[in-house]
């Protein structure tokens, strides 16, 4: 199924239903849609504050999946998670209901829109989705946005908005970026992630560059990071016009950059000439680079140098970002979402300049296939902390047929120590929680629950 063929059932009256309705871009997407006219049902796994919220929308949302969920949908769309031996999926093709992909959706509604701003990148889109719609919603552009956690501006991960403008974070996985109809094409960052979907770094630069060759030859812009090599390589010889964003050089690029308390402060130049003045309120020098990208994504919309720094100044940072969850035993406890050997030594670099004394680091790695992919590169950045505490990979979509465990890591990095149950990393933390130390958990799974156990039991 096409793009061209969903744009023909997104009108209103038409009934859709949503397989795995609940997820953090079907939800918004159900809304969206809910919005503009359809008839909009949906099922999901379990209860959620997600799913009451749609409920409390009108739109009927189904505990567990059966075929019988369609009812008489004219269309479905179904999460990524969603397999075809799900009962709804193979429902609907033995009765001739056409199944779409939620990135087939998206792309769909985004040419209903002036400006589609997607933000893609393997480190750094949710964070730079949510520094756009900062300085959007601070311009007063009534924008809808998509973002994959929860931004606190918004007290959820997206927004429906009456505006001209879209923003999206946009995934590079399986390609599903590739659905979509951006008008500004933001690249933060291209390297060797998603390693159970993409062959090799070449395969992930590839991808990236068809991401930006969506973009409208005459009226379109590519938003690049000029630091970033990769991102230099994947657009080499394109004829597309690029912004280029970057710490020293680019055409928007920081001058006279310094930090209080690791917080940075910076003008921004923009053709030569200073632009804005910024304050951020998010610490590190990965943050300076996702506010230029996100100042020179709004600069091309036309967006005024007081949005952005009236926008920029209230970002406090988007969910699982760098995220306080409170003390233990007078440490402070941060979790971040970092999963990959770069977002992880991003992470680090900036925790070690904040004047702790020790910095503990609590790490769960992301699949199976990144850790055996990336394993030396996660040896050699987790032996930059004062000490490393190691849960058990954290399996998501797979299993483990490469027989791999974070005790492997573990052997590879000295003075770490290995745990296999978060039970048993909790109890760990907190024999070791004192005064003067962060303590940071980390990674994209469940790890998170960790600093929460750890704050509730002080």
């Amino acid at each position: 199924m096409t793009n061209n063929e969903i744009s023909t059932y997104l009108t209103s009256g038409t009934r859709a239903h949503l397989v795995g309705i609940g997820g953090v871009s079907m939800a918004p997407l159900a809304e969206v849609l809910h919005g503009a006219g359809l008839t909009i049902t949906g099922s999901d796994m379990r209860e959620s504050g997600t799913v009451e919220h749609l409920r409390s929308l009108g739109i009927p949302v189904s505990i567990g999946q059966s075929a019988e969920n369609l009812g008489d949908a004219q269309l479905v769309i179904r999460t990524a998670a969603a397999h075809d031996d799900n009962p709804e999926i193979s429902g609907a093709r033995a009765r001739g209901i056409p199944v779409f992909e939620r990135a087939q959706a998206w792309g769909a509604i985004m040419r209903q829109y002036k400006n589609a701003l997607c933000v893609s990148g393997t480190h750094g889109k949710t964070t730079t989705t949510s520094m756009c719609t900062h300085i959007i919603m601070a311009a007063g552009l009534d924008p809808t946005v998509m973002i994959g956690g929860t931004l606190p501006l918004l007290g959820a991960g997206h927004r429906v908005g009456h505006g001209d403008t879209i923003i999206l974070e946009s995934c590079e996985y399986c390609n599903s970026f590739l659905s979509f109809f951006p008008t500004i094409a933001v690249i933060l960052n291209v390297d060797a992630d998603h390693l159970d979907f993409f062959k090799d770094l070449q395969d992930v630069e590839k991808s990236f560059r068809a991401f930006a060759d969506l973009v409208p030859r005459n009226t379109g812009l590519i938003v690049a990071n000029a630091d970033d090599a990769n991102t230099m390589t994947t657009l080499r010889g394109e004829e597309r016009p690029i912004l280029t964003f970057g710490l020293a050089k680019g055409d928007v690029h920081a001058a006279g950059l310094t930090y209080e308390n690791g917080l940075p402060s910076f003008d921004i130049i923009h053709e030569g000439k200073p632009f804005a003045h910024v304050t951020l309120q998010v610490p590190g020098e990965h943050n300076v680079r996702n506010a230029l990208a996100a100042a020179a994504s709004c600069i091309s919309l036309g967006v005024e140098a007081s949005a952005v720094e009236k926008g920029l100044a209230a970002f406090r940072g988007a969910g699982r970002r760098f995220e306080k969850k409170g003390s233990c035993n007078g440490a402070d406890i941060y979790d971040d979402y970092a999963h990959h050997p770069s977002e992880v030594k991003a992470l680090l670099d900036m925790a070690m300049t904040l004047g702790y004394k020790r910095v503990i680091c609590a790490f769960q790695p992301h699949t199976y296939s990144r850790t055996k992919a990336l394993f030396h590169e996660f040896t050699e950045v987790l032996t930059r902390p004062d000490m490393t505490l190691l849960a058990e990979i954290y399996a998501a979509r797979e299993d483990n047929t490469l027989g791999i465990s974070s005790k492997d890591l573990c052997q590879h990095i000295p003075g770490s120590e290995y745990f296999p149950t978060l039970k048993a990393l909790t109890a760990r933390l907190k024999e070791l929680a004192q005064p003067g130390d962060l303590i940071l958990t980390v990674g994209a799974g469940d790890i998170y629950t960790v600093g929460e156990m750890l704050v509730q039991g002080d």
